[in-house]
C-alpha cells in the first residue's frame, strides 16, 4: 500500500474511514496508531486532522462521525431515528424504574455506595439491580469507602457515556426527574449500541414504568 512506512493523505483517510465502519465501536486515535496504522509513520496530529476532515465530510449526511467517551464512531442523524426504528427486529430490553433511578443516582452522585443509593432513593435496592447495570458495563466498582465494612464505591464507565452519546460526565443534562432520564435514552437512539469487548448489545432501551424493585 505504501513504501518506506509512508502513506498518502488519501490512503490514510480511506483506512481510517474503513476502520471505523468495520469495527463498529468507538475508536481512539491511540488505538488506530497501534493497530491499522502500526506499520506507518503517522503522527497523532495528522490522524486527528484526517478525523476532523471526515467529520466535516459527514456533517450533512445521514450518518455522522462523532466523538464520545470511548473514541470516535459513526452514528445516524438524530432526526432519522423514528424512520429507522423498523430496522430493529428484536424488541429492545426494558428496565424497571428502580434500575433507571439507581443508574441516575450513580451517574449524578458518583462515586456512591449501595447505602448512599438507598438513602437517596428512600428504599432498599436488590443486588440484581447493581448486577444488571454492571452486566451492561454501565457501572463498575472504583474503590471502597473508608468506613466500617468498606462498602464498594460505584461509578459509571466510558461505555455508559458512549451509549448516551456523551464525551464526559460534564455533558450530562440536568436531571430533575425520571422523565429526564427517559429523554437521555431517546437521545441515545441516534446510534446503534456501541459494541464492547464482552458482547454485542441490542438497540437502545426504554423504561418500563410498571415494574418496581
Amino acid at each position: 500500500m505504501a513504501d518506506n512506512n509512508k502513506i498518502s493523505d488519501t490512503q490514510l483517510k480511506q483506512l481510517i474511514e474503513a476502520s471505523l465502519f468495520v469495527l463498529g465501536k468507538p475508536l481512539t486515535i491511540k488505538f488506530m496508531r497501534e493497530t491499522v496504522l502500526a506499520g506507518f509513520s503517522v503522527s497523532r496530529a495528522r490522524i486527528q486532522a484526517v478525523v476532523n476532515e471526515l467529520q466535516q465530510d459527514y456533517q450533512e449526511r445521514g450518518v455522522q462521525l462523532v466523538k464520545v467517551a470511548s473514541g470516535y464512531r459513526f452514528q445516524t442523524l438524530e432526526m432519522l431515528n423514528p424512520l429507522l426504528q423498523p430496522l430493529w427486529q428484536e424488541k429492545a430490553p426494558k428496565y424497571s424504574r428502580a434500575v433507571m433511578e439507581t443508574l441516575a443516582v450513580i451517574a449524578y452522585r458518583q462515586p456512591v455506595t449501595r447505602g448512599d443509593i438507598e438513602q437517596i432513593r428512600g428504599v432498599a435496592i436488590s443486588s440484581h439491580i447493581i448486577k444488571t447495570l454492571a452486566d451492561r458495563h454501565w457501572v463498575k466498582v472504583v474503590g471502597h469507602k473508608d468506613v466500617p465494612g468498606r462498602p464498594a464505591l460505584y461509578a459509571t464507565t466510558n461505555t455508559f457515556l458512549s451509549y448516551f452519546g456523551l464525551n464526559r460526565l460534564a455533558d450530562l443534562p440536568p436531571l430533575s426527574d425520571i422523565e429526564s432520564l427517559q429523554a437521555m435514552f431517546e437521545r441515545a437512539q441516534q446510534a446503534p449500541e456501541p459494541a464492547n469487548d464482552a458482547e454485542s448489545e441490542a438497540p437502545p432501551t426504554t423504561i418500563e414504568e410498571s415494574t418496581n424493585e
